[in-house]
Formats: C-alpha cells, structure tokens, sequence
C-alpha cells in the first residue's frame, strides 16, 4: 500500500512545478524591442498526434534548477489551490479525510502545500490500481500503469494539453526549425485517435497530394487509428521517399478518400513575397517559426527596392500559428505604438502584455490581412493586433478560434508535459477562444456544396475551452479558403481610395 502511494505521489510530483523549467511557454514579463532574439526550439506539432496550432509564449534559454521568483517550487503561495488544513476541532473522519500527499514527501504527512490529494483520491486511486495489477486478463508492468495514469490526468482537461514521450517531446519541438522528414500537415489529435488536420503547410507532400484544412484522417496504410497509434513519432512522420496511405474523410465526400502521399524531408519557407503590380506588395506567411519574424523582414525590404509601396497584402489562411514571439515581431513591425495581445491565466507567471515600440516598416501604407477557418492561435493574434489598432482591415472568414497558451514543461525522463496556462486577448480586450477573429469583408468559398454545415473550429472541438464570446449570435465557424480570389479581392480592398482605421473594439466580457 505504501509502496503504491509513493507512486502516486510521484505522479503528482511530474506536474507539481508547474512555471520551473517552462520552455517555449513562458511568457516575458516585458514588451520585445523590436529586434527580439531567437526564442528557444519550439513550435507547433508537424505529422504526429498531438493537438494542433499552438502560439507558444517566449521562454528563458535555460531553466535555473532551483525555484527563482514567481516558480512554485514551494506553492502555499501559489492562488490556485488554498486548502488550508483541517481544524483542529474537526472530527476525526474529516480530519483524515483532509490529510494529503505533497510530492517529494512521506506519503503519510499532513502537509500544507497547495498542489496535496485527498487521501480518500489515493485510496480510490490504490484501489483501482490493486484491481489492475491483480485481476486483468494479462501482466501489466507498473511502469506503463503509472504511464497511463500520467496521461489520465491530462486526457479529459482540453484538446491541447496532453503528456508527450521523449520522441513525441523531440518531434514536437522540430517544427520550429522548419525541417523533419514527413508529409508536411498540422494536425490535431481527436478523442478517438483520428488526426484532424489544421492546415496542410504549403509545397509540402501534403499540400501537392490535395490534403486540405479540415479533413480528417482516420487511418494509414489501412491501420485505423487507436490514441495508441500515436506513439513516438506517429504513423505521418518516417524516411523520405516512403509511402504512407491516408484514409481521409472530408466534408461534403459520400465516402472516405484514399490519398497517397509520400514523405519527403520538410524544408518549410514560412515566408514567401511578390509584387500583385507595381507599388502593391504581397507576403504569405504559412507559419510562425524562429526566424519568421526576420524573413518577414528581409522580404519586406525585397519588395520596398523594387519601388515604394503604397499597400501590402499579408496573407495568413490556413496559417496554424506557431511560435508567439514572432507573430509579436511582425505586429511591431508593422505598429507604431498600441498594444500587441495579452495572456491571462490562473497564476502570475501566465500573464503578460506586449506593445509595439517605435517605427512603421511601412511608414504608414495601407495593409489588408486575409485570414480563414484555418488561421489560428499566433495567427489570429497578428490579425487582432493590427485590425484593433485601426493599422489593417481583414478579409476573408471568421478564424478558427485557438485562443489559448500551451506551456511545455521538460520532465527529468526527457518527456514532457504540454499544459494549458492562459488564454490570449487582443488589445481591445477580447478573447479569441472558441470564437476566432471576425473579418471586416467576408469572403465566401468558390466551391463549397450547398447544405453542407461548417464544423471547422475550436468551438467543435470535444472538452474545448469555454470561450467570453462563444454561443453568442454569428458565432458559426469560418470557411477555408481557397485559390487566388480571396487575393484578388484583398487587393481591390487594398486599393480603395480611403482605407478608414477601423476602431478597437470594446470587450464583451
């Protein structure tokens, strides 16, 4: 019995600190000068199971080992649990039953720590343990017990908190560099072990073989998809030049489709420009990584030799987000004061204010953002950030609604836990989970077939985060978008003689 109590105070212990050692979740205390350094490896899962689009907050390049200010290596401070211990006039019952387990510590102490568990919860939790390991039909090791228990206690919180091994950790930090070996798809993993896709990243395996944003994919190679199927690096991820065959079901098909692709080594370009006509620049951004921000750059200047701008189209659909900190870069280049977005959570170290600092790249030229049900998270903060500062107008259809920060907490094992910590609001104040950004001019899809209901969202997502504006009227999902008519359409916005600042808008709340 003791024996299985410390396990489980153990397991208590992997979640216990939750701001020591955060990486690429945490968020900077201060605004970012305009020319940030690099973030530490992080980003948004490529080809594996986990939860999709995340703008991760900046993160210090190391974690001290010993709790430094505002960590919760001692968390009776901490506001989130204040359980203050049973008084000493309590009948004996209660006072047991208030009795806990702190991680690191004899199981049998009463201690004052916030983050204790009822002993009535580990009694149950022993129980069902000791039924386990002595009746099921076959041996089961303690280890993938206790494993399984890890990921029980993050399984029924949201879609994007979730316990990543080694591989999974290791692969999910890849994409920020912008090279792996895979087909090239962001991807969410459903309750069920289906991957819902976010978006396809562009000229990617993915992309060519007609993968699309709100697909789901339920099997490969004819294995359907179990959560198990997910382990490691996922049945997306392996050697360039294999075959993988995806069984696809999508909106609006009467039958699952069969697609083909092959891997290949995944270069991604998250930045690619061109002139529309002579004094009207266009930048497609396809994702948010390290060196995004200074790529936005370099193909700004690009396009500003070839003769003055007078407007820039910035495109952004199907656009999963990524990394924070470079969506607050190309904000700042693009603002000359206001506000960026803000994160709020449970605990201090969860909220932070960005604010843009001096200098317009632009010096003022008009910009049009387009956006669409599959623009997300860093997205749909880069979108709200120059629409509430009157600094852009957006066209396209509502976003898709991923308002939340994920914090990525490195375990001694080399696994990792990627926990929900806060949530993101524009500079008016208002939050962008389960609700997305709403479009100033709304484009509607060349070819999406009559009668066919839109369920591409945060909002759809099973054990979603409540959002401050969801179930509110006009609050149906976006559309993906598709083609160069949203470009063409954003361009003659663009050029309208007068493009008025649109003014921030009020919270809701």
């Amino acid at each position: 019995m003791r024996r299985c109590l410390l396990s489980f105070a153990a397991a208590v212990l992997l979640l216990a600190p939750l701001h020591a050692q955060e990486r690429a979740g945490d968020a900077a205390p201060a605004p970012p000068p305009r020319a940030l350094p690099s973030p530490p490896e992080s980003g948004d899962e490529s080809d594996a199971a986990t939860p999709p689009p995340d703008a991760r907050q900046p993160a210090p390049a190391a974690s001290p080992p010993a709790a430094q200010e505002g960590e919760e290596e001692a968390p009776e401070s901490s506001p989130d649990a204040q359980d203050p211990p049973a008084p000493a006039t309590a009948p004996p019952d209660e006072r047991e039953q208030a009795r806990a387990v702190a991680p690191g510590t004899d199981p049998d102490a009463v201690e004052n720590a916030s983050s204790r568990v009822p002993l009535q919860e580990i009694r149950r939790y022993v129980a069902v343990y000791n039924a386990v390991k002595e009746a099921y039909v076959d041996p089961v090791e303690d280890r993938e017990l206790m494993q399984s228990a890890i990921r029980g206690l993050l399984l029924d919180l949201d879609p994007h908190s979730a316990y990543l091994d080694r591989d999974d950790a290791e692969a999910f930090d890849e994409s920020t560099t912008g090279a792996y070996s895979g087909i090239g798809v962001e991807v969410m993993q459903l309750p069920e072990g289906s991957l819902r896709v976010v978006a396809p990243i562009d000229d990617t395996p993915a992309a060519r073989a007609g993968i699309r944003s709100g697909d789901t994919i339920i099997a490969a190679d004819g294995e359907t998809f179990t959560p198990s199927s997910h382990e490691g690096a996922g049945p997306l991820r392996g050697e360039p030049g294999t075959s993988v065959l995806l069984t696809v079901l999508r909106e609006g098909a009467p039958e699952p489709l069969e697609i083909p692709v092959e891997r290949e080594t995944i270069i991604v370009a998250s930045v690619r420009g061109r002139l529309l006509e002579p004094g009207y620049g266009y930048i497609r951004i396809s994702a948010f990584q390290v060196d995004t921000a200074a790529d936005f750059q370099r193909t700004l200047r690009e396009l500003q030799e070839k003769g003055p701008l007078r407007g820039l189209v910035l495109d952004l659909r199907t656009n999963p987000g990524g990394l924070l900190t470079s969506a607050v870069q190309i904000a700042d280049d693009l603002l000359d004061e206001g506000a960026i977005v803000s994160t709020r959570g449970r605990i201090s170290i969860s909220d932070a204010e960005f604010s843009a600092t001096p200098g317009d790249l632009l010096d003022g030229a008009a910009v049009v953002v387009i956006v669409d049900a599959g623009s997300a998270s860093a997205s749909e903060v880069l979108a709200g950030a120059l629409r509430d500062n009157g600094r852009a107008r957006i066209v396209g259809s509502r976003t898709f609604g991923k308002g939340s920060v994920q914090t990525l907490l490195p375990l001694d094992n080399g696994d990792s836990v990627k926990l929900t910590t806060a949530r993101y609001y524009t500079p008016s104040g208002r939050s962008i989970q389960a609700r997305g950004i709403d479009p100033d001019v709304v484009l509607e899809p060349e070819n999406r077939p009559a009668g066919i209901a839109r369920d591409y969202s945060e909002a759809a997502l099973p054990r979603h985060l409540r959002g401050d504006e969801e179930g509110l009227p006009g609050d149906n999902a976006g559309d993906v978008l598709d083609g160069d008519g949203p470009i063409e359409a954003a361009l003659a916005e663009l050029k309208k003689p007068l493009l008025p600042p649109v003014a921030a808008r009020t919270s809701s709340r």
